[in-house]
């Protein structure tokens, strides 16, 4: 961590202050105030295809959370699946990524919640997630853009109310809201 970001900082260091610096920042802040219709154009078929495979696979995950031995033996192919479901994770976030910056606590705190919500089933909790994700992310840029007169970096906003339920759930006794 200490090389990446002493490597950051030399990036940051050498960059043009008037072009470069600020591009720099905004994809370390992450934002949606730079995001057009072309982009997200450009990133909507690997969004979509990537979410369509982990949405359909859903099911597969709770085999997957099994020893490989059991999922082996009840007809999981085990190196398969994984690869196929983490190649479309790490797609979807790697194109979000790029064009929106990084948005920090989404990907940590929001399923979580959707665990508490839907429990430990993964056929539930992954469309809970997605979902929860959305409004999550659609209310912090609203928060973002509205809070002053400037725009605000939507990963502080995301950051800031991520890290607070992340404590307080932490601290608090495990509430389930799921049957």
């Amino acid at each position: 961590s200490a090389i990446f970001s002493a490597g950051l900082g030399i990036l940051k260091y050498l960059a043009d202050p008037t072009s470069q610096l600020p591009e720099i920042v905004f994809w370390l802040l992450g934002g949606l105030w730079s995001v057009s219709w072309k982009d997200l154009l450009y990133i909507l078929p690997v969004v979509v295809i990537g979410l369509l495979v982990i949405y359909l696979m859903r099911w597969r995950l709770n085999l997957l959370s099994l020893s490989d031995e059991t999922a082996f033996s009840l007809g999981v192919a085990v190196g398969r699946e994984r690869t196929l479901l983490l190649a479309a994770s790490v797609a979807v976030t790697a194109v979000v990524v790029s064009v929106a910056g990084i948005v920090g606590w989404v990907g940590l705190i929001i399923p979580h919640i959707a665990r508490r919500i839907g429990g430990a089933n993964s056929a539930s909790f992954i469309p809970i997630s997605m979902s929860l994700g959305a409004v999550f992310g659609i209310i912090c840029d609203d928060l973002a853009r509205t809070l002053t007169l400037g725009e605000i970096p939507l990963g502080i906003i995301t950051s800031l109310i991520g890290a607070g339920v992340f404590l307080i759930m932490m601290t608090s006794r495990s509430i389930r809201i799921a049957r």
